[in-house]
C-alpha cells in the first residue's frame, strides 16, 4: 500500500518528519517497507526550462520539420529542430535541454546533440505527454506570454516533492488500505505519545440533490453476497482531464490519471478505502441496477476486452437486461465512462469478501477494488464515500446530482461486542499499564465504551475491524499502540519443566538421519508441496492414482494444482535442472509431507477423515560414485549403494534386520525395486531403479536410483524401543559357508528369513557373497554361496554346537525352499 506523506497530513495533524512517521507506523504494526522522496512527475522535470522561440523557418530537407532558434536565458540562443505543426515565432515553450532525461513509463531517454536531416539540434521543444504534465500530443506546449524565459519547468508548474511511504499491509488489516485508515492508527499512536493532534476528514455538508432527472432503481437479489448497495446519478458531466492537484496525488502513489470521473473514484478509494465504480448512465438499461448472479456459462467481456465465462457463484452488477460488471472485481466493456459520457451512475457497496476473492481467483483478475473487498471494508463508510465522490463530480466535472441516494441495506452490520477485563489485559501484556491508558487507547481506536466497571470494560468494536472480535484481539491492538518496546524484560524469568514427547523424539531422529546422510555425501533439497496434476493423470502410476490426489479449489496455476502424493517428482525436477547444468553426479535427500485422499473414508459429518498427511524421507542417487580420482577408476553409482544407505537408516533408528520383510515391489515407477515391510504388512520403504520411460518424460537420460521411506511409520515402530548396553563380546564369532542349489525364483531374502527364524539366539548375520547361474547347473536352478556368522556371548562355540546349528539350517532350507547342498 503506497501512502503519500502530504496526503496523510490532510487527515491527521502532526509535525513528525517522514522518517519519524515511518518509524511510528512500523511500531504499530503497519510495517514500512520503503520510504522514498518522489516527485509527482517522474524525474521532477529536471533539465526542462521555459524558452522563447526567436525564429522559426522550414527545414531545408523536410516538408514537416522546422528549424528554430530558442532563447533559454543563456548567453546565446540554441538551435532546435522541431516537428510540431503548431510551433511559431514568438511562442513561450517548454524545452528539454541537453542532458535532460525524459520518461515514457519505465523507459527513458536522454536528450543529446543530434542531426535531423543534416541540421544540428541542441534540445527538444516538448509536448504535454512527453514531460508528463498532460496527455496531449497534438503539438508542443504553448505557454502564456507572461512566462519568464529561463524559469525551470518544475518551478513554473509548481512541482513539489513528496515522500512515498510503502507499507506492507497484513491480510487482517483491510481497514488500513487507505490514507484515512492509516491516519486513524497514527492518530492513536500520537495521542498515546502525547503529541498534539486531531483526526479529521472532509464533511459532506456540500452534498445537495440538484434535481430528480435521473432516478435509478436498485434491486439486490443476493443479500448474502451483497450486504449493502448504494448509488447516485450525476447528469451533465464534462468528462475531461483532472486538475493538476488530483493528477499529482494519484501519480505519487503510482496510479495513472485517466479522466476526471475515473480519477475521482480512484481518489476516494485511496483516500477512504471504499472501492467505487462509475457507469455510463445511458448503459444502465431500464434505469435499474440489479445485483444478482448469472446462469452458469454466461459470457462476459470486461473493460480490457477479455471474454470471461461467468459461474453461478460470480456476483454481477446488471442493468434491466444484462450484466455490466463483475461485482467488486472488474467493469464490463462499454459500461464505463468515456470522453463522450455525460451522465454517470456512481456505485458504492459492501460485498462479501469470500465471494469477491473466489471470483477474482476464478477469472485471474486482481484489482485494487478486489484487493480491498477481499479483506473487508467499512460498511458505515459506503454513503460517506458516495457523497464525497458526488461532491467532486460537481466540482471537477460540472455535473448535477440528479437523484436521492439509493441505499439498499437490509441487515445493518453491527460492531463487535467484547468484554475486556483489566486483569486479563495486564496478564497478557505482562505489565500493568493502568486503566486510564487502556481506556484512552481503545477510545482513540474508535472502540466505544458502553459500560465500565471496576474489573473491566464492555466495548463495541467498529465493524470495519473484522480482525478484532475477541478480548485477545483488543489486547493486541492496545499493545501495538502502547508500544511493544515499552514492555520491559522482567528481572526474573519463570520456567517450567516439560517431558520430551513423541514429536521431540521424531524431530531428534529426523535430524540424526539428515546428519548421517550429509556425512555420506548427500545434499538436502526442499521442494514445494504443490505439484502438477499431470504427474498423476498422464504418467499412469499405479501407486499414485489421480483419485487419491488432494486437489486445490483455486490453484494459482496448473503447475501448482494438487498436493504431492510422493516426494519423487520434486527431486526429479531438481535432478533435471542440475543435469542440464552439467552437474550429473547427484546425491539428494528430502524430508517432507505427502498428502492423499481416500474416498472410502469420506464422512459428511467429518470430511477431514478422508485426507491423510504423512512425513516421508526420500533419497535420489544418479551419476558417478567416484569420478576423476587418481587412485581409483571412475565408478557408477548403483542400486546396491542406495540399498546400503537405506539399511543403514533402519539400523540407525533401531529397526533390526529380522523385523523387516523384504519383497519385490510392484510400484511401476520402478523397473526393479524392493519393498520393506514390518511383520504386520505396514510398508516402511521402497528402493529401486526408476523406470527409464518415466525418466525420459521428465527429460532425464541417465539412470536414477530412488528410495522413499515412510518416516511416520518407521519412527512410530521404534518409539517404544529401549536401548540396552552390553560389553563387547569376548568370545570369537564363527563363520560357516553353504553353497545352496535353489530354484531361480527363490530370493536371498527368503533364505535370510528362514535362517533367522531357525536360529534366533546365536545367528548374528547372514550374507550372500556369490551367485552362479549357467553351465553345469540343472535347468531353472541357481547357486547361492551364503555366509553365516554365529556367536555366543557367554562362551566359545565348539564344533558340536556349530554343527548342530548348521544341520538345523540345512534341514529348514531343504524343507521350505527345496535347497540342495553343492
Amino acid at each position: 500500500m503506497n501512502i503519500s506523506y502530504k496526503w496523510l497530513k490532510e487527515y491527521v495533524d502532526f509535525d513528525l518528519t517522514p522518517q519519524q512517521t515511518a518509524d511510528a507506523l512500523t511500531s504499530i504494526g503497519l510495517e514500512v517497507d520503503a520510504l522514498e522522496e518522489v516527485q509527482t512527475i517522474k524525474g521532477g522535470l529536471k533539465g526542462l526550462y521555459v524558452g522563447k522561440v526567436l525564429t522559426c523557418v522550414d527545414h531545408p530537407n523536410s516538408d514537416h520539420l522546422h528549424v528554430t532558434m530558442v532563447d533559454l536565458g543563456k548567453d546565446e540562443p540554441q538551435q532546435i529542430v522541431c516537428g510540431a505543426p503548431n510551433v511559431a515565432t514568438g511562442q513561450k515553450v517548454i524545452v528539454a535541454d541537453l542532458g535532460c532525461v525524459l520518461y515514457d513509463g519505465e523507459d527513458s531517454f536522454t536528450i543529446k546533440k543530434s542531426k535531423l536531416r543534416g541540421v544540428e539540434s541542441f534540445g527538444m521543444i516538448c509536448a504535454e505527454d512527453e514531460i508528463g504534465v498532460g496527455n496531449s500530443h497534438g503539438g508542443i506546449i504553448v505557454l502564456p506570454d507572461d512566462a519568464v524565459v529561463g524559469t525551470p519547468a518544475a518551478e513554473y508548474y509548481h512541482l513539489e516533492s513528496d515522500w512515498l511511504i510503502e507499507i506492507d499491509i497484513t491480510a487482517n488489516r483491510g481497514d488500513a488500505l487507505s490514507h484515512y485508515g492509516v491516519a486513524r492508527d497514527l492518530y492513536a499512536w500520537l495521542k498515546q505519545n502525547n503529541y498534539p493532534t486531531t483526526l479529521h476528514r472532509p464533511s459532506c455538508d456540500e452534498f445537495k440533490v440538484d434535481n430528480e432527472d435521473l432516478p435509478i432503481d436498485v434491486e439486490v437479489q443476493n443479500s448474502d453476497a451483497c450486504k449493502r448497495y448504494a448509488c447516485v446519478s450525476i447528469t451533465d458531466c464534462e468528462v475531461k482531464e483532472s486538475p493538476a492537484w488530483l493528477q499529482n496525488k494519484l501519480r505519487v502513489i503510482g496510479l495513472r490519471p485517466i479522466n476526471s470521473i475515473v480519477d475521482i473514484t480512484n481518489y476516494v478509494m485511496m483516500a477512504y478505502g471504499q472501492p467505487m465504480h462509475c457507469f455510463d448512465a445511458d448503459m444502465v438499461k431500464g434505469h435499474k441496477i440489479v445485483v444478482r448472479t448469472q446462469a452458469d456459462g454466461t459470457k462476459f467481456v470486461t473493460l480490457d476486452g477479455e471474454e470471461h465465462t461467468l459461474s453461478d457463484r460470480d456476483l454481477s452488477i446488471c442493468n434491466a437486461e444484462e450484466p455490466m460488471c463483475i461485482a467488486g472485481v472488474f467493469g464490463g466493456k462499454g459500461s464505463g465512462t468515456y470522453d463522450t459520457t455525460r451522465n454517470v451512475v456512481l456505485e458504492s457497496a459492501v460485498f462479501h469478501p469470500t465471494w469477491i476473492r473466489k471470483s477474482a481467483r476464478r477469472h485471474g483478475l486482481s484489482t485494487d477494488s478486489s484487493y480491498r473487498f477481499e479483506r473487508g471494508i467499512d460498511p458505515n463508510g459506503v454513503v460517506y464515500a458516495l457523497k464525497q465522490a458526488a461532491i467532486l463530480c460537481k466540482e471537477l466535472a460540472g455535473g448535477k446530482i440528479s437523484m436521492q441516494i439509493k441505499d439498499v441495506y437490509p441487515e445493518p452490520i453491527e460492531g463487535f461486542n467484547v468484554d475486556l477485563s483489566f486483569d486479563y489485559v495486564h496478564r497478557l501484556i505482562g505489565k500493568e499499564i493502568g486503566k486510564e491508558t487502556i481506556k484512552n487507547i481503545v477510545s482513540s481506536l474508535e472502540m466505544k465504551i458502553i459500560e465500565e466497571t471496576e474489573d473491566g470494560l464492555k466495548l463495541i468494536v467498529p465493524p470495519y475491524r473484522y480482525d478484532v472480535q475477541r478480548p485477545s484481539d483488543v489486547v493486541e491492538d492496545i499493545l501495538r499502540i502502547y508500544g511493544y518496546n515499552n514492555v520491559e524484560i522482567p528481572t526474573r524469568l519463570n520456567s517450567s519443566l516439560t517431558v520430551a514427547g513423541d514429536e521431540d523424539k521424531k524431530y531428534r531422529l529426523t535430524n540424526l538421519l539428515g546428519e548421517q546422510l550429509v556425512g555420506c555425501g548427500f545434499n538436502e533439497i526442499l521442494n514445494n508441496s504443490l505439484s502438477k496434476l499431470y504427474y498423476y493423470t498422464d504418467l499412469e502410476l499405479n501407486a499414485y492414482p489421480e483419485s487419491s490426489t488432494v486437489k486445490l479449489m483455486n490453484p494459482l496455476s496448473a503447475d501448482l494444482g494438487v498436493m504431492r502424493q510422493t516426494l519423487l517428482f520434486g527431486g526429479l525436477e531438481s535432478i533435471m535442472r542440475n543435469v542440464n547444468r552439467r552437474n550429473g553426479n547427484i546425491r539428494f535427500f528430502e524430508v517432507g509431507n505427502v498428502y492423499k485422499y481416500n474416498k472410502e473414508k469420506w464422512q459428511a459429518e467429518a470430511p477431514y477423515k478422508a485426507y491423510s498427511e504423512d512425513r516421508h524421507l526420500a533419497l535420489w542417487l544418479t551419476g558417478k560414485r567416484i569420478e576423476g580420482s587418481w587412485i581409483h577408476a571412475d565408478e557408477d553409482s548403483s542400486i546396491y549403494e542406495l540399498k546400503a544407505y537405506v539399511q543403514n537408516i533402519f539400523t540407525r533408528v533401531g529397526v533390526s534386520a529380522g523385523a523387516l520383510v523384504v519383497s519385490e515391489s510392484d510400484n511401476n515407477i520402478f523397473s526393479k525395486a524392493l519393498s520393506y515391510k514390518n511383520r504386520g504388512g505396514k510398508l516402511f520403504a521402497e528402493v529401486g531403479i526408476l523406470n527409464m520411460k518415466l525418466l525420459k518424460k521428465m527429460g532425464i537420460e541417465q539412470p536414477v536410483y530412488y528410495a522413499e521411506i515412510d518416516l511416520d511409520a518407521l519412527l512410530k515402530a521404534v518409539r517404544n524401543n529401549e536401548f540396552e548396553f552390553e560389553e563387547i563380546c569376548k568370545y570369537p564369532a564363527v563363520s560357516r559357508d553353504l553353497a545352496l542349489l535353489l530354484d531361480k525364483k527363490v530370493s536371498f531374502e527368503q533364505v535370510e528369513q528362514i535362517a533367522f527364524q531357525t536360529e534366533k539366539k546365536l545367528l548374528k548375520r547372514v550374507e550372500l557373497f556369490d551367485v552362479y547361474e549357467g553351465k553345469n547347473l540343472p535347468e531353472g536352478k541357481k547357486s547361492y554361496a551364503v555366509n553365516f556368522i554365529l556367536q555366543d556371548a557367554n562362551k566359545t562355540l565348539n564344533d558340536k554346537a556349530i554343527e548342530a546349528i548348521m544341520q538345523k539350517l540345512i534341514k529348514q532350507l531343504t524343507t521350505q525352499l527345496g535347497a540342495e547342498l553343492r
